[in-house]
């Protein structure tokens, strides 16, 4: 990160230390001390990035409060001083808006709609690990970028189920479609099939062309991880996001009618192939629910969140909202002790 001439020096800001302030039911909050503007704040961060670092593998997410972050230049100012390395969006599955450098809308669904609990790009075979979220705009009602503990989480899932999923992993089959979800070209941007397939191959993914020039894929993934840094075992999976259970009952039957049970955008099972029951969902959400805290946003946050060790979601919301988003420091699942390993097939138990 260059800073501008008139920029302070680092050391100069780094005077003061970074206090955490923890609440029940809030992810911790760091208030940034007033700055004249962005390459002030961004020579504070700069000093202060490694104390901000170690309490983010502390807690798994901090949220920096009274930034002057206003637009997505001024977001990835501080990007930069945060993250050293960015890392990519692969085989996309929402809908974003790309404002060029590396960052993007947290996601473009409708604003009634919530989004549960989910660690970025679990599915593929490296992904973030760290993400970092900026509110440009703060909405009216509502809208607050949850977070939730992953290493609590595994600790507060039955055992038997944690059992079954340590063992055979998880497996997302998606069907790409104009209608519903994303169509392939976009997931895995290129129109050009070949192409498509060529990464499929090389990142263990199966797939499979039908008659209608759709795509259907497979893969299977390890639904526990270790933190290559901390040595702590968290819950890392889209599992219960992407399951059909875990949709509104309506919804489900529309879908199901509509694609058949086989056909959804997405669904999961065990890594054997094996579904659970609609009780064994529900526990895993019932703790995804335990574990949620949560901040109103103001204008100019950010939150940093160690994708490994914290999941996010997102509140429904009324208003105008603009949660900006960067995603850093890849990490490959294999360097993660994997529990069970990538594969295009079910676990057999061989």
């Amino acid at each position: 990160m260059t800073l501008h001439a008139d920029a302070p020096a680092p050391a100069a800001l780094d005077t003061d230390p970074v206090v955490p302030v923890r609440e029940a039911g809030k992810p911790v909050v760091v208030h940034v001390p007033a700055t004249g503007g962005i390459d002030e704040a961004v020579a504070w961060l700069t000093a202060h990035r490694e104390s901000v670092q170690a309490e983010l593998h502390r807690s798994g997410a901090v949220l920096l409060r009274g930034l002057p972050v206003t637009d997505a230049a001024s977001f990835a100012a501080a990007r930069d001083a945060l993250i050293s390395r960015r890392a990519g969006y692969k085989e996309k599955a929402t809908p974003r808006t790309d404002f060029g450098e590396g960052v993007f809308s947290s996601t473009d669904l409708p604003a009634v709609q919530p989004i549960r609990l989910h660690n970025e790009n679990s599915y593929t075979l490296d992904f973030p690990g760290v993400l970092l979220f900026g509110c440009v705009t703060a909405p009216e009602e509502g809208g607050a970028t949850t977070v939730g503990d992953m290493r609590e989480a595994l600790r507060l899932l039955p055992p038997e189920l944690v059992a079954r999923f340590e063992k055979t992993g998880w497996l997302l089959v998606r069907n790409y479609s104009e209608l519903a979800g994303l169509p392939w070209y976009r997931t895995f941007a290129t129109e050009d099939k070949a192409v498509a397939e060529a990464y499929c191959t090389e990142n263990t993914v199966g797939y499979e062309w039908l008659d209608d020039d759709s795509m259907v894929t497979r893969q299977r993934r390890s639904a526990i991880i270790t933190h290559p840094v901390t040595g702590e075992r968290c819950w890392f999976n889209h599992f219960a996001f992407w399951n059909s259970r875990t949709l509104d009952p309506d919804v489900r039957e529309v879908l199901e009618e509509t694609y058949g049970e086989d056909g959804l955008p997405f669904n999961t099972y065990l890594g054997d192939g094996s579904r659970l029951t609609d009780d064994e969902v529900d526990a895993i959400n019932a703790v995804y629910d335990q574990v949620t805290v949560r901040e109103t946003w103001q204008q100019g946050d950010l939150m940093l969140v160690d994708n490994l060790l914290c999941a996010h979601g997102r509140e429904a919301f009324k208003g105008d909202r603009k949660i900006l988003v960067a995603m850093g420091e890849p990490v490959a699942l294999a360097d993660c002790a994997p529990t069970s390993q990538p594969s295009t097939t079910v676990h057999t138990g061989a």
